[in-house]
């Protein structure tokens, strides 16, 4: 009885996952399109650090949903071409609390809570919201803090034009120690080193006037 109601309350969690990432592909295609990849990506440095196929498959769920909370940023300030003020940027940081708390009122697993919640911590106790420090920061968040900066690196954003994976690659060995968990940006870069094609291409353009409900989800893993 027990194994079932925890395989039901799974499939459940995953129902409302799955509804909060069509929010986000409803609200904002670029963001949605971005945390794909890096449901991908935190999959497979999971993966490689011994994560077993369920654990590795949840935090690709948390990824899909981690920046949720920018479906409340204005646009002027989601898509802003320049850099932001200080105002813009505070509110920018924001986003992992109302991201978690949206996750709160939906009853999901503390897991994606505290993925979601602390993903832009930093190792060095410099990050947001809560300036978590080193192994203070559930690892969850540390490997979503990784996966979620290389594909902002590596992609193209209003802002900035995408960086090669070379360039991406010398970032996060800076911030190895500082922005991130030595251990898991280490993981990352031999992932780099195993994979040529590690890096996913950008859909962004290709998927300018397809119909949202035709564009498919990531499930299946």
């Amino acid at each position: 009885m027990a194994v079932a109601m925890h395989i039901e309350r799974d499939r459940e969690t995953r129902k409302i996952l799955l509804e909060l990432v069509k929010s986000i592909q409803e609200r904002d295609i670029v963001t949605y399109e971005h945390s794909r990849r890096v449901a991908t990506y935190v999959q497979r440095l999971a993966r490689f650090l011994g994560w077993n196929r369920r654990d590795a498959r949840d935090i690709a769920f948390a990824a899909l949903v981690h920046d949720l909370g920018k479906t409340w940023i204005t646009n002027d300030i989601l898509n802003k071409p320049a850099r932001l003020s200080t105002e813009e940027r505070h509110m920018m940081e924001r986003h992992p609390v109302i991201g978690a708390r949206i996750l709160i009122g939906c009853d999901v697993h503390p897991f994606y809570v505290e993925a979601v919640l602390h993903h832009h911590e930093a190792w060095n106790g410099s990050g947001y919201p809560a300036g978590l420090h080193g192994e203070e920061i559930p690892l969850s968040a540390r490997l979503l803090a990784v996966a979620d900066v290389y594909d902002v690196i590596t992609s193209e954003r209003p802002y900035k034009a995408p960086c090669s994976q070379a360039e991406a690659r010398e970032r996060i060995r800076e911030g190895a120690g500082t922005s991130f968990d030595p251990k898991v940006a280490q993981a990352l870069l031999h992932l780099l080193d195993l994979s040529p094609n590690f890096t996913l291409p950008q859909r962004v353009d290709a998927l300018i006037g397809v119909p949202l409900n035709r564009i498919p989800l990531l499930v299946g893993w």
